[in-house]
């Protein structure tokens, strides 16, 4: 296309950068690890709680975005204006912000997705929902199938809008991250600590 990322419409973006399924690759954890090294080096670790390996391509077995994600989950009292700017420093560009969530992507280019691509979710603590979800989806290779029909039943329908096939996974997300919760009941959270 031409022009530079940041001058892009929302729909030239859907455009360039699809939705695209593949199927696990055994790379990803990988590809987690480096940037996990390199996350480690970069940031203020007196300060991070956890940094873990979200979304499908932790799962390990069933089809997904070639996109790792990542959960840095760093201390109530942190600065995330300057973890901001030490991950601008490794090479991740801010795509949103909340008042206590900040999301980032590495591997967009104005060609088209890198060969490695990342999404890094830059929570406070405590907001780690996408762990239950995980971990749940790995312990229940059943549920893990039920979730990969699902996405690619909508893959096509939504190839150019991001936003649409991430409502459209929501009601199945929060269902699983609720059973996920109610199974573990308080104990979960002594297991992801001891996993991280």
């Amino acid at each position: 296309m031409g022009s530079k990322l940041s001058e892009m419409t929302l729909e030239e973006l859907w455009q360039l950068f699809p939705i695209i399924l593949t199927p696990y690759n055994p790379q990803w954890p990988e590809w987690y690890r480096e940037q996990q090294n390199v996350l480690r080096q970069t940031m203020p670790m007196e300060q991070v709680v956890r940094i873990a390996h979200i979304g499908s391509t932790a799962i390990g077995t069933i089809w997904a975005k070639p996109t790792v994600d990542i959960l840095v989950e760093v201390k109530k009292d942190s600065d995330l204006v300057q973890i901001s700017d030490l991950l601008a420093g490794c090479g991740y560009t801010l795509m949103s912000q909340g008042e206590n969530r900040r999301s980032f992507n590495k591997g967009y280019t104005e060609n088209g997705f890198a060969e490695k691509v990342f999404h890094l979710h830059l929570r406070m603590e405590g907001d780690h929902d996408e762990l239950y979800f995980r971990d749940y989806l790995m312990k229940h290779p059943q549920t893990a199938r039920e979730y990969e029909q699902l996405k690619r039943s909508l893959w096509k329908q939504f190839e150019h809008d991001r936003d649409g096939y991430t409502a459209a996974k929501t009601g199945f997300v929060r269902s699983v991250t609720e059973q996920a919760k109610q199974l573990y009941n308080g104990r979960y959270e002594m297991d992801i600590e001891k996993r991280f």
